[in-house]
């Protein structure tokens, strides 16, 4: 059965990477940069195309940094709105929602680089123990969530870059929902994988600094 499920997840991204072309990676990232700078200005948001990727029901995150710093990061782990729509949403949300900063200002909008995760639908990863745990996660592939009870929290794959010791990713996360640094042994685990895209690699015309 686990084999079924792994199947079926690469199955997902070759389809989700094969589907989600280059035009349709910069037309997301339009988006998403539009939205913010509609809110910015308190202005309608902005309605995605009509195309049907992107009616297609996805999780996807997304993330704001300036210089390489996060500014604000919010997303949807669940397929629950269409894919637009939820760029849309948490493009908003990233700029002016993340408790862990400010609302973006109008003078910082120049300056942040918009990145898009689309996730592919968490799967509850079956482990016996620690060491399972620790040999069936993959690095720099998995995007991972803890959950104990109602209480929850995620690293996209990308958080493998600052953290590419296993127990150190699952430490912070731990941390990170508010619980002990070895909480994750006693959580039950889900992964995901993730197609990545940002301005920097398709749109740098954008990044109008002054």
């Amino acid at each position: 059965m686990e084999d079924g499920r792994r199947e079926k997840k690469e199955l997902m991204v070759i389809f989700m990477a094969t589907v989600l072309q280059k035009d349709d990676k910069i037309a997301l990232l339009k988006l998403a940069r539009e939205a913010i700078s509609n809110a910015l200005d308190e202005k309608p948001l902005p309605m995605p195309p009509r195309k049907e990727i992107f009616l297609e029901k996805m999780g996807a995150f997304v993330t704001l940094s300036i210089d390489g710093a996060l500014r604000g990061c919010i997303g949807s782990l669940e397929a629950v709105k269409p894919l637009g729509e939820c760029v849309v949403y948490n493009a908003v949300n990233a700029a002016f929602d993340d408790p862990r900063f400010p609302q973006l200002s109008k003078e910082e909008f120049d300056w942040i680089e918009i990145e898009i995760s689309v996730l592919t639908t968490p799967e509850k990863l079956e482990f016996k123990g620690e060491d399972d745990l620790l040999r069936k996660l993959v690095p720099d592939k998995h995007g991972v969530i803890l959950q104990w009870g109602n209480r929850r929290s995620t690293f996209l794959p990308q958080v493998w870059e600052q953290l590419p010791d296993k127990r150190d990713f699952l430490g912070e996360l731990s941390m990170k929902a508010g619980m002990q640094l070895g909480a994750w042994k006693d959580a039950r685990v889900f992964t995901y994988e993730a197609i990545v895209f940002n301005e920097a690699e398709f749109l740098p015309q954008l990044k109008k600094r002054k």
